[in-house]
């Protein structure tokens, strides 16, 4: 014991002349506190839990979106179905007791694939599945048949000479990145677009690109590409994952020819429009909390998670407040946009016809129906500690906190552009490209339980936004 004690005094002694020989520099400083959150009410914290609560407990999103593809299905913008989609929707809403429904009417190009056929003719014969892509012109009548070039991206093809393309169907061979926050999706998605003016210029006879999604099934990704409009009158369609690899097979061993067959159905002026309806501010009504989604889809699939889900969760959030013994100060508006497949074009009439609203704060829910894990912001600096009190309360459903660079989302990016501050409630997107634009988006695809946490996170944000004082403004 002696000596434990003789050696414990010695360490001592020596850690004391070892931290005397630092340079002040060095001493430690005590970590930065966590940054500050703005307060809550008492009585606005006991609401937050018990709609935290209600939702975790509530099929009512299930029962939307299973009541929407059931009874509807399929919306394609400027449709039958779509304008269905709105007449489902005005009576829904009223059901569920909001006010002011109303539909908001615009017109849009439609575009329909009557035909969409693939085949490959030599050196084998072999059906490939594809999708058509949105604004596509009709192949000459009874298709056409040419040998393909292969391109790894659309660099590769950027940089080819006119001589590797003339006369021949570009096929576009990338691959799409598979992110938990869809990140990938951005740089795949350029092909769609891009792959016919650029094919066109070099005299291509027609595009094919490897589907923009994450899955290696026989389900083609459908998507927009360039409408004639817009310079491009080339034909163009996604081929399935799968067939994308047989193509690749195929030109690696040499000459590879496929016949095409797209009839488009393409008009000018179809109708469509984006279905409103409120929650009446008690205190201040004319300040609005937007709550997005769009209501129309592609129509291989039901179009589940896209975007059905997302109707059903803006809108059952919206109606736990409606609820409440007592409605937010401000006035919280559900917009169930139309024709945003095709072009976003219900977001761009939503935002020129409320331009001179006074929108506090606008999110879209877009991105399926996967657990949300992060809450992201584009507000002020000002604002920072509103958003920290948000997230606060999102927390215990197992949500991080994000950076200050939020999208909002396609429906309200024009608001975003405007100058509205926006957010992003970020799902778990690791799957949802498997099955985003495919006949495979049904309504097996959405799990219940992550269902009721993305309604209980939409509850607690817009009942915040909604019943607070706060600006997320740099200029108020």
């Amino acid at each position: 014991m002696r000596n434990l004690a003789l050696a414990l005094a010695a360490l001592a002694l020596a850690s004391t002349a070892s931290a005397q020989q630092q340079p002040a520099t060095s001493v430690a400083v005590n970590p930065q506190a966590p940054p500050a959150a703005a307060p809550i009410s008492a009585e606005q914290q006991r609401t937050v839990d018990r709609l935290r609560a209600a939702a975790l407990e509530s099929d009512l999103a299930w029962n939307i979106v299973e009541d929407l593809v059931t009874e509807v299905g399929p919306r394609l913008a400027g449709s039958e179905a779509e304008a269905r989609a709105r007449v489902w929707a005005e009576a829904m809403l009223r059901e569920n007791r909001f006010t002011n429904i109303r539909t908001e009417a615009f017109t849009i190009p439609y575009w329909d694939a009557v035909r969409e056929e693939a085949s490959v003719v030599a050196p084998t014969q072999q059906h490939m599945v594809i999708a058509a892509l949105g604004g596509s012109p009709s192949t000459p009548a009874g298709g056409l048949e040419a040998e393909i070039v292969r391109f790894p991206d659309m660099a590769a093809l950027e940089a080819a000479p006119a001589s590797a393309v003339q006369g021949r169907i570009v096929f576009i061979d990338e691959r799409m990145q598979r992110t938990q926050d869809g990140s990938g999706y951005g740089a795949a998605v350029a092909k769609r677009g891009r792959c016919a003016p650029v094919a066109q210029a070099k005299g291509a006879l027609a595009c094919l690109v490897r589907s923009v999604g994450t899955d290696p099934h026989r389900f083609a990704h459908q998507g927009g590409s360039s409408r004639q409009s817009q310079g491009a009158s080339l034909p163009a369609a996604a081929v399935s994952p799968a067939d994308a690899d047989l193509l690749a097979r195929l030109a690696a061993r040499g000459p590879t020819r496929v016949r095409l067959n797209i009839e488009a159905d393409i008009r000018e002026n179809a109708p469509s429009g984006n279905v409103i309806a409120e929650i009446r501010g008690r205190e201040r009504p004319q300040e609005v909390v937007l709550l997005a989604a769009h209501l129309d889809s592609w129509d291989m699939g039901q179009g589940a998670i896209d975007d059905g889900a997302g109707v059903a969760i803006v809108t059952a959030a919206a109606r736990l407040i409606r609820d409440l013994p007592h409605r937010p100060r401000r006035t919280i508006r559900i917009l169930l946009a139309g024709a945003e497949e095709n072009g976003v074009h219900g977001g761009a009439a939503y935002a020129r016809a409320h331009a001179d609203d006074t929108h506090i704060v606008a999110a879209e829910s877009d991105f399926g129906a996967g657990r949300i894990y992060r809450f992201r912001t584009r507000f002020a600096d000002s604002a920072a500690p509103y958003g920290r009190a948000i997230h606060r309360q999102l927390a215990p459903l197992g949500i991080i906190l994000g950076d200050n660079s939020a999208s909002g989302g396609a429906d309200v990016g024009d608001l975003r552009t405007a100058g509205v501050p926006v957010v992003d409630l970020g799902q778990d997107g690791l799957d949802y490209f498997d099955y985003h634009h495919t006949a495979d988006d049904t309504l097996d695809k959405i799990d219940p339980e992550a269902l009721r946490q993305n309604v209980a996170a939409w509850a607690v944000f817009a009942y915040l936004a909604a019943d607070s004082d706060w600006s997320f403004r740099a200029s108020e």
